[in-house]
């Protein structure tokens, strides 16, 4: 019988997991190539992952709410020809069992393991560590117990338990050689700084006793929310955070803005805000410093030929995400307008491509929306700066005239930007920030 592996896709850079949202198949079903399989959901983007081939839906391996690994088979479909030949064989499977391609397999997320009750399977320890299925099915297979799980140092994202880890302290416990590192302190107590060039374990505080009453509410995290949350903690514990700001005089931004909105729209269709200005300028700044374009592989670091600019859109459910402008600087003035425009209505009716959101160079979050006048962005992995715009407002100014100096009336706003000071020092990220302004406050001598 011929079948067809559904595998969880790639849907971004960076991204090893995705959650399913929800499956819009069931065991049995009969799907057409293209036909919309299941939702998923990363910090990055939702997406709708429809059928590559036709057939029947012979198993489904991982259920709603699951977070799935990269290349993981979610599910198996029965080819169409072979699918008109045993149709009445298809039924439902009461306990699916799951598989991995390649040379891993993955056993189901509630696994047994060996001198465990019946009833007491982990995917997640009380601890609150998370167990990926194909650490679950080696466990099962080789009789380690939860209490080992805890105890074994992990050196995957976040501290968690990789495959690699897993069986190299199989292999060492059949030599009886588990290490004092993996096999005698508990999990906590193995966190510890990490060189630069090492994956990062992050311990979570546990909450005070004291606050667990009836008074409190406790909500869970939604699916985006805490990938969002995880990608926060490993940025702030991989790269060395600097923040500089400035304030810049946007009057004649202002103005030329004001001057030609009303035309653009008619003209274009689309609404003239400040952003496609505050792209262009960091587009050209950043191929006169071409070090801020950049990622840090280790003791290296890798210069960006391209330019893509993501831009944080905040959702109506209170998450953000990123999509990305690509080869920003090769685009006019209106095709960065029209390009923003694009991204952001896809954006926030959830349709965005994969395409949409990866290969971001460096990435621009707008918290004037929000008429907030200055923030400290947390850099977007594996960029290596980000810069933060504040609210445009009118303030009392002191102005140099060949008369001398007057007080008028300007229109302010505060740049900042955090970056990595393991490869920018303050010579440049300062550099960068004041030419980026430098561009905006002449922005009519353009």
């Amino acid at each position: 019988m011929s079948t067809f592996e559904i595998k969880m896709p790639k849907l971004g850079e960076s991204v090893t997991e995705g959650t399913i949202v929800k499956w819009s198949v069931e065991q049995g079903d009969s799907v057409s190539e293209d036909d919309s399989l299941f939702e998923v959901t990363t910090a990055k983007v939702n997406a709708e992952i429809p059928s590559p081939v036709a057939g029947t839906v012979l198993k489904i391996l991982f259920q709603t709410g699951d977070t799935v690994p990269v290349g993981a088979v979610v599910a198996l479909i029965q080819l169409q020809d072979e699918a008109d030949n045993h149709n009445s064989d298809v039924k439902k499977s009461e306990e699916p069992a799951n598989t991995f391609s390649g040379n891993d397999s993955v056993s189901a997320i509630s696994v047994e393991v060996a001198d465990e009750k019946k009833d007491d399977k982990i995917s997640k320890s009380e601890t609150g560590r998370w167990y990926s299925p194909v650490v679950l099915s080696l466990a099962g297979e080789y009789g380690i117990t939860r209490d080992e799980l805890e105890h074994i140092q992990g050196t995957g994202y976040l501290g968690r338990l990789s495959k690699k880890d897993i069986t190299d302290y199989i292999n060492a416990r059949k030599s009886g050689n588990t290490g004092e590192a993996t096999a005698k302190q508990p999990l906590r107590e193995q966190l510890k700084p990490a060189s630069a060039t090492s994956e990062r374990l992050v311990s979570v505080p546990s909450i005070s006793q004291g606050l667990k009453n009836e008074d409190n509410v406790y909500v869970e995290m939604d699916a985006v929310g805490k990938i969002i949350a995880d990608r926060m903690i490993e940025s702030k514990n991989v790269s060395a955070h600097v923040t500089t700001v400035v304030e810049a005089d946007v009057t004649k931004l202002v103005k030329w803005r004001n001057d030609q909105k009303e035309e653009f729209l008619k003209r274009e269709g689309v609404n003239l805000t400040f952003m496609p200005a505050i792209v262009w300028a960091v587009s050209k700044a950043l191929k006169e410093y071409p070090k801020i374009n950049a990622s840090v592989d280790g003791h290296h670091y890798i210069l960006k030929k391209q330019v893509n600019i993501g831009i944080a859109v905040s959702l109506d459910d209170g998450n953000l995400v990123v999509p990305v402008i690509h080869n920003a600087d090769k685009l006019s003035l209106t095709g960065i307008a029209m390009a923003i425009s694009e991204v952001s209505k896809k954006a926030r009716s959830n349709k965005l491509a994969v395409a949409d959101i990866e290969g971001g160079t460096f990435t621009i979050t707008n918290f004037g929306t929000f008429r907030n006048i200055i923030g400290t962005p947390i850099i977007n992995q594996p960029q290596v700066a980000i810069l933060g715009v504040g609210y445009f407002e009118k303030k009392p100014s002191v102005i140099e005239t060949p008369e001398g100096d007057v007080i008028g009336i300007r229109e302010k706003a505060f740049l900042s930007l955090s970056y990595d000071h393991r490869i920018i020092n303050g010579a440049l990220g300062g550099a960068f920030l004041r030419r980026v302004a430098d561009l905006l406050e002449n922005w009519n001598t353009l």
